[in-house]
């Protein structure tokens, strides 16, 4: 009788640490200010300053990105494109072009070609959360890596982006951006 004991309690603490561990509800900013309205923040031209830290929190990765968004109504919905241009401290550059879709007032889905699936995301308040599985390079192989990004509008012109990456549940490391719109 005491080794189902043990297993029940060792679930039990798992889920524990496991709640304890888990990210904030996107709710919790819901009466934050100025509000987040993704489709006049990403409108237009963005430019954003970012970092790459690994679990160390080394910085391994500096890089900027230009992006070019703009909003159209299909079929009664909000799309959206985010066309991003990325330039690496080490010379490398990436595109990637987001399409986003408003579902539902302040939830969106999102694709890209590196995007396996798709993206889930909702706004309240100031704040956006996405989580999405990315397929990243690494030294010739690809990884499917698990994001849980945050985005929190300061302004009107600011928005800061904090995303933690994650395989298995492990944590990897950390992309900060800083968004500036023109």
């Amino acid at each position: 009788m005491r080794f189902p004991l043990r297993i029940a309690s060792f679930f039990l603490a798992s889920a524990l640490i496991l709640v304890g561990c888990s990210s904030p509800q996107v709710d919790r900013y819901a009466s934050e200010k100025p509000a987040l309205d993704l489709t006049t923040y990403f409108n237009g031209t963005i430019d954003a300053y970012g970092i790459f830290t690994n679990r160390s929190n080394e910085v391994v990765k500096r890089f900027k990105v230009v992006m070019k968004a703009s909003w159209v109504v299909k079929d009664g919905k909000r799309v959206g494109t985010l066309d991003e241009d990325f330039f690496y401290s080490d010379g490398t550059t990436q595109k990637r072009i987001w399409t986003l879709t408003e579902t539902a007032p302040g939830v969106f889905t999102g694709t890209a070609d590196d995007v396996i699936g798709s993206a889930a995301g909702m706004v309240a308040g100031n704040a956006l959360n996405w989580k999405y599985t990315l397929a990243l390079p690494v030294d010739g192989t690809v990884y499917h890596v698990q994001f849980d990004d945050w985005m929190y509008l300061m302004d009107d012109k600011v928005m800061i982006n904090k995303a933690q990456m994650s395989k298995f549940g492990i944590y990897l490391g950390e992309v900060t951006l800083a968004f500036y719109k023109r």
